[in-house]
């Protein structure tokens, strides 16, 4: 076989380099990507393009896949990737230890176990007998990478195959290119988190599931409780205390040498009060400090739940974009708030109001293009229907004492309009990003709202803690628009649209947890149950999904989108 300068070049680089300054992971990707655009063969064994469409015209199940096959065998001139001689390679062992290693509750990684192991189990016992054929090995060569684009494509872009839109996912799922994964795969690169086409947030949770795995191994979780009592609040004693700081410990939250931390003590100390609070914020609850039933809640989410938990988020990362756009807005649903991001950083964020059970806030990405100042609010036929006929009947002048107008259609089906003014359902602002749901920001008259931890209970649109901070931000580089003109055009009380001459990308996502820029684990409550739902598609017997609260929430005094 001929010398291979490429990968001459390439030892050649990597000795230089400890005389220079190191080369990044991209640059050693691209430097074994390199080995295999070259045209000089390295390895004994190849095969003709009429084998490639044999084998895939009897394997309907890789049309999916047929024609990042055909191209990567194109491009090595027909070589096997798989073999050396007659024998499977190392890279062959390395993709079966990528396989195994898949985290071992999904359904599908073991379906993907069972059928590669399969192969590489007949493979062997191909090798040693000695009458093995040529087209055996070419079937096996083929079918390993036709497994491989089945994996890569499952454990980079999702596990559930099935149309995300069952699953209230109207983010479209991004196609995924493998093509570099799979020559670093063959060239013997085991590590590939360097060129692995995952968001980012994806390696976090990872760290984060090898923790909570060993936790669900190493520590009782014994389910703790008030008693009793409601709360208990700083100064006080209660007999649980020892066993609340010592969870809080184990999870990260109490940190401190065992000098300043007596676990045994039954007092609740300041000590305990910021890993509290730091808990709190971490669980999207009130960092009050008040240790109630919303504390112990979270407390007895055992180890094995946090783990599916972790699990059904990296999968909903495999369906995003590897990076979100630098200047984006995104909504976190169950997180109850909105965080803008500039340059690929968080400038800020704020609490949110979400749609309720029976009117779910909608999963989807658009751009944000206008601002509507002192806005009119069209009210949705859905409300007409169910709430203010019902209401016009009880009170003829419900319409004017609303703020309220007639604008068309008939009496059994009107078409009505809240006017501009202090008690306007949307406030005094609305952010429009056009979409077919029918989905925008607003502000509201009723600021009570956000001071609740639980805050699902909108028709829909979503409400704004800060809406006059989100204006100004998104006019920051209008010199027309200045604070005091803002502020004017909301309380005109006359309709006045501005279109953005820097729009702005929006994101509404649902993530139940994920690792801030803080490097703080967070969670939240799945608030429209899609956890469960997605666990059903993804584990073989799901793990309950970790409590939620099931109280009513009371419905707000006006009407409201």
């Amino acid at each position: 076989m001929r010398a291979r300068p490429h990968l001459f070049a390439l030892f050649l680089v990597v000795g230089c380099a400890e005389q220079a300054e190191p080369p990044t992971e991209q640059e050693k990707a691209q430097e074994i990507n390199a080995v295999f655009e070259s045209r000089e063969q390295y390895t004994v064994r190849t095969m003709d393009s009429t084998d490639i469409l044999a084998y895939l015209a009897s394997h309907p199940e890789t049309r999916l896949d047929s024609a990042g096959i055909r191209d990567f065998y194109a491009r090595r001139k027909y070589q096997y990737a798989w073999f050396v001689n007659d024998s499977l390679s190392q890279a062959a062992a390395g993709f079966a230890s990528l396989v195994n290693s898949t985290e071992a509750a999904y359904r599908e990684g073991a379906a993907l176990r069972e059928r590669l192991n399969g192969l590489l189990s007949n493979g062997h016992r191909s090798r040693a007998d000695s009458a093995a054929c040529d087209s055996c090995r070419t079937a096996l060569e083929l079918a390993l990478t036709a497994q491989f684009f089945r994996f890569a494509d499952k454990k980079y872009g999702g596990m559930v195959g099935k149309d995300l839109h069952e699953l209230d996912w109207f983010i479209p799922r991004k196609k995924k290119n493998y093509d570099r994964l799979l020559d670093s795969l063959t060239a013997g690169r085991m590590d590939l988190r360097a060129i692995e086409p995952i968001h980012p947030q994806y390696s976090k949770l990872k760290d984060e599931l090898k923790r909570y795995a060993a936790l669900d191994t190493l520590v009782r979780w014994d389910v703790l409780s008030l008693g009793e009592r409601k709360k208990i609040v700083p100064g006080d004693t209660a007999g649980v205390i020892p066993d609340i700081r010592q969870r809080l410990m184990v999870l990260g939250d109490l940190v401190g040498g065992m000098d300043t931390i007596v676990l045994s003590s039954a007092a609740y100390d300041s000590t305990l009060l910021f890993a509290v609070q730091h808990f709190q914020e971490r669980h999207a609850l009130l960092p009050d400090g008040v240790i109630g039933n919303s504390v112990i809640r979270q407390l007895n989410v055992t180890p094995a739940q946090r783990v599916r938990t972790l699990l059904i988020n990296m999968e909903r990362l495999r369906w995003v974009p590897e990076a979100y756009a630098p200047d984006l807005i995104l909504v976190n649903i169950p997180e109850y708030r909105m965080h803008i991001f500039e340059g690929g950083k968080e400038a800020w964020n704020m609490k949110v109001v979400v749609g309720n059970e029976a009117t779910r806030t909608v999963i989807f990405s658009d751009t944000l293009s206008n601002i509507v100042f002192s806005p009119y609010w069209g009210v949705p036929q859905s409300i007409v229907r169910n709430e203010i006929l019902p209401a016009i009947k009880k009170n003829p002048n419900y319409l004017a004492s609303k703020g309220m107008e007639r604008i068309g259609g008939s009496d059994a089906n009107p078409v009505i309009r809240q006017k501009p003014g202090a008690g306007n359902a949307l406030g005094k602002v609305k952010f429009l990003f056009p979409n077919s749901y029918s989905i925008y920001f607003h502000d509201t008259p009723s600021k009570g709202g956000f001071a609740r931890e639980s805050r699902a209970f909108s028709h829909g649109c979503i409400r704004l803690s800060e809406p006059q901070r989100l204006a100004e931000y998104l006019l920051r580089n209008d010199t027309t628009w200045t604070t005091e003109k803002i502020r004017e055009a909301m309380n005109k009380g006359k309709e006045t649209w501005v279109t953005l001459k820097e729009k702005r990308p929006v994101t509404i996502g649902y993530f139940t947890t994920w690792v801030g820029a803080d490097g703080r684990l967070n969670f939240c409550d799945d608030v429209y149950g899609h956890d469960e739902k997605l666990a059903r598609e993804l584990f073989f017997d799901p793990t309950p999904a970790p409590p939620t609260p099931t109280a009513a929430i009371p419905a707000e005094p006006e009407l409201a989108q």
